[in-house]
């Protein structure tokens, strides 16, 4: 769908007041580790999609989550 196909007619206009009220929010970033990955697994997870590292470290979350009872 191109920008022109897209029917923005409901979309009320940005006023002074919504400008007045809205708050500016920094996204909260990851930090960046250097871990060492067999060439197997790196090279499966390239194969998902670019982004292969929000899937490595999803992975990861989850075996965390997953291991929490038992440590």
């Amino acid at each position: 769908m191109t920008d022109d196909e897209i029917d923005t007619s409901d979309i009320p206009p940005l006023t002074e007041e919504f400008f007045s009220k809205a708050r500016w929010r920094k996204p909260v970033s990851s930090p960046s580790v250097l871990i060492a990955v067999d060439a197997e697994t790196l090279a499966w997870f390239q194969a998902q999609g670019e982004d292969y590292e929000k899937r490595m470290a999803a992975a990861l979350r989850i075996y965390a989550e997953a291991h929490k009872q038992s440590a």
